[in-house]
């Protein structure tokens, strides 16, 4: 992991995140106990609901649609006979830990919605300042940041702007 640009005294930390692998999966509710069964855990069925089972970490982002994250390079395995979208993204978006006090009020630079509202292990399909992006609350201040790779330097540089501005006193 590598802090971008550290400013010590904004109360707020920025990190790129080393890859990992990262599959957009598209599944009826139908088939979702047999693809909790094929892949280990079981398949958050409310928006923003996020559960983990072994390596594999499942975020619910619409009633049809997970994004599922493991530290393995291999593919999930679903049964072929099991109706699913499995596409690989994992090369589609960087991801960056935005972690300290001031970590929501950094965000709120960027995300015109109560991040407040946003409880812990929960996440969301946002926009970041128009890019699209999902945020995810790992923690009281601590959340990830998953970034499409076109929009990352300018997500980035805005992330620098505000941490300027908290290290300078506004």
């Amino acid at each position: 992991m590598a802090q971008l640009h550290a400013f010590p005294s904004a109360g707020v930390a920025v990190t790129e995140l080393p890859p990992a692998a990262r599959f957009s999966l598209r599944l009826s509710s139908a088939n979702i106990e047999a693809a909790n069964r094929a892949l280990g855990l079981s398949l958050p069925e409310k928006v923003g609901g996020v559960a983990s089972g072994g390596s594999l970490r499942a975020l619910c982002l619409g009633p049809d649609e997970w994004l599922l994250e493991s530290e393995r390079a291999s593919q999930p395995a679903l049964p072929a006979t099991l109706p699913h979208a499995l596409v690989d993204i994992s090369d589609r978006e960087i991801v960056f830990r935005i972690e300290g006090p001031r970590a929501m009020e950094l965000l709120s630079i960027g995300i015109a919605r109560d991040l407040r509202r946003l409880g812990v292990g929960q996440g969301c399909r946002t926009a970041f300042d128009s890019a699209q992006t999902i945020l995810i609350r790992e923690s009281a201040a601590v959340f990830t940041l998953s970034v499409w790779r076109s929009f990352a330097s300018h997500v980035v540089e805005l992330l620098q702007i505000g941490q300027r501005e908290f290290s300078t006193g506004y």
